[in-house]
């Protein structure tokens, strides 16, 4: 296996059975994760492929980065099915394999919380956008109130990452967005699922921002 594979097998068919069930309560925020998309679009992480039903017709092509094995073979089966063109090919966030500054939008869809390296992963982003490209997200991470917070510090250290394809769920999805020297637009938090019990990755934020346009 390549330094840069991704191998979680269990997860991997643990994830798609969830997503799907979650499907319900997770694609009307996907309809405003991917809305006025236009051009080419290069989504990391993209598991098994639900967001390409939701992508608009003004995209002109999707380049769908996904380094796990099974899940990546998923989201072929989900291209073919596209109203846009999608193409699947391997990689990770911290190395991606397309060139810099070719492409118009990035979409990040509950990865950072599972990049090994989230600094680097963000830098590598920036590095394939064009100057005042937009980063669409939608992520997990920080939340909750003093007890909650101190909980996912608790898990991220032991139980957690393991049991969940090396997820994080203490991690500052707008901070680290922030610190990588993109320009934030709008962003709102919300709760996932927004009724019932909250667990450790409920507290979710959905929002924009560009690579500056001089960068």
């Amino acid at each position: 296996m390549s330094p840069a594979a991704v191998h979680h097998p269990l997860f991997a068919r643990f994830y798609a059975r969830l997503s799907v069930t979650a499907e319900p309560a997770i694609g009307v925020h996907r309809d405003e994760l991917l809305a006025g998309l236009h051009g080419r679009v290069i989504e990391i992480g993209a598991g098994n492929g639900l967001n390409f039903a939701h992508c608009p017709g003004t995209v002109s092509e999707v380049v769908a980065i996904e380094p796990e094995r099974r899940l990546r073979q998923l989201a072929v089966t989900a291209a073919l099915r596209s109203e846009v063109p999608v193409d699947v090919v391997p990689g990770v966030a911290e190395a991606l394999p397309v060139k810099s500054e070719a492409f118009d939008a990035a979409v990040v869809s509950l990865v950072l919380c599972s990049v090994r390296d989230l600094p680097r992963a963000l830098a590598e982003i920036r590095r394939v956008l064009r100057p005042g490209g937009e980063l669409r997200f939608f992520e997990h991470g920080r939340g909750g109130g003093r007890a909650m917070t101190a909980g996912q510090r608790v898990l991220d250290r032991t139980v957690w990452p393991p049991l969940f394809g090396g997820c994080h769920v203490s991690r500052d999805p707008v901070g680290a967005i922030r610190d990588a020297g993109y320009e934030l637009g709008p962003y709102r938090r919300l709760l996932v699922p927004d009724k019932g019990p909250r667990t450790p990755s409920s507290y979710c934020v959905l929002g924009t921002a560009r690579r500056p346009p001089k960068s």
